[in-house]
């Protein structure tokens, strides 16, 4: 049995449904993808996709998925995630990092390995080997490891040179 304000406030979230259900179709074009498409493409670019370890938070464990992260704290494990990683000035992180951007402006010791692009900031250090398609360095910023940057997956493989840096 529902009560009054139950029904209402299930009357208001249908109609704000409608509303921009309504909203969606009528802006969209013929041939232009569905609104459930559309919907999905504005929230993968939108900012709810970000996540933060805020300043004063320390965290252990493993962080793998789709979105942005931004760690303004410490971290202590391995993170794996389709979007931009920053590690902002003063955050710690320990593990290793895999992202399509990683900027680095506080510490990380561990490994990193980004599709697209490294900015290591000027206030940013790094203790690890580093794999990036470019790399951006700042005055001032420090690293102490390996660094491979410039190189495409696929090229490295055609030539005959295997994860090790060996030649098959």
């Amino acid at each position: 049995m529902t009560t009054g304000k139950e029904d209402f406030t299930m009357a208001l979230w249908k109609e704000y449904l409608e509303k921009e259900q309504g909203r969606t179709s009528a802006k969209q074009p013929e041939g232009t993808p569905q609104a459930s498409e559309s919907r999905r493409s504005v929230q993968e670019a939108s900012p709810k996709n970000d996540s933060v370890i805020a300043a004063g938070l320390t965290v252990e464990g493993k962080i793998q998925g789709v979105g942005h992260l931004r760690v303004a704290g410490r971290f202590q494990g391995d993170v794996q995630v389709e979007g931009d990683l920053t590690i902002e000035t003063g955050a710690q992180v320990t593990g290793d990092l895999r992202a399509g951007t990683i900027n680095v402006g506080g510490e990380v010791q561990g490994n990193i390995q980004a599709t697209k692009r490294v900015q290591l900031l000027q206030s940013g250090t790094l203790i690890g080997d580093l794999k990036a398609g470019s790399l951006t360095v700042a005055a001032g910023s420090r690293m102490r490891g390996k660094v491979e940057f410039g190189w495409e997956e696929e090229a490295t493989t055609q030539a005959g040179i295997g994860e090790e840096g060996e030649a098959r």
